[in-house]
Order: structure tokens, then sequence, then C-alpha cells
């Protein structure tokens, strides 16, 4: 499943599937894109990248096939 990100688009916010040539969605808030790609990411098992304004990585967060898993086991 594609990862979903999450970037900067003129003075909005877009949710755009890796890989894909055309946007998810747009909006106006990268509150309401993290919210909107954070739902995708879960429903397809994928990870969310979060991007800042200046376009490099903020985050990252992932909801299925982690390639890097958490080493403690609690």
């Amino acid at each position: 499943m594609p990862n979903q990100h999450v970037t900067p688009k003129k003075d909005k916010w877009q949710v755009k599937g890796e890989g894909n040539s055309k946007a998810t969605r747009i909006v106006d808030t990268q509150k309401e894109a993290i919210s909107i790609a954070k739902s995708i990411a879960k429903n397809q098992e994928s990870e969310l990248i979060i991007h800042g304004e200046n376009g490099r990585i903020r985050e990252k967060n992932s909801y299925g096939n982690d390639p890097c898993p958490p080493k403690d086991s609690k």
C-alpha cells in the first residue's frame, strides 16, 4: 500500500499517496491534512509521512507493516 504524504502546496496542504501524480485531498490546514492522511494510512496499514513548510520530513508514523518496529516488548 502506498505511504501517505502530507506536504505543502502553495498556501494549502495536500494529502498524496506515494507515487501518485495527483493529490488525494487539498485542504487549508496541515492539521486537517494530517487527520485525513492518518485515517488513510491506518486503513491501508501504511506509513504517514508529514513534511514541514520547507518540504523536509518532520515526522513519520507507521500504521501496519513497520520496517523498523520498536525494540521494547511492552
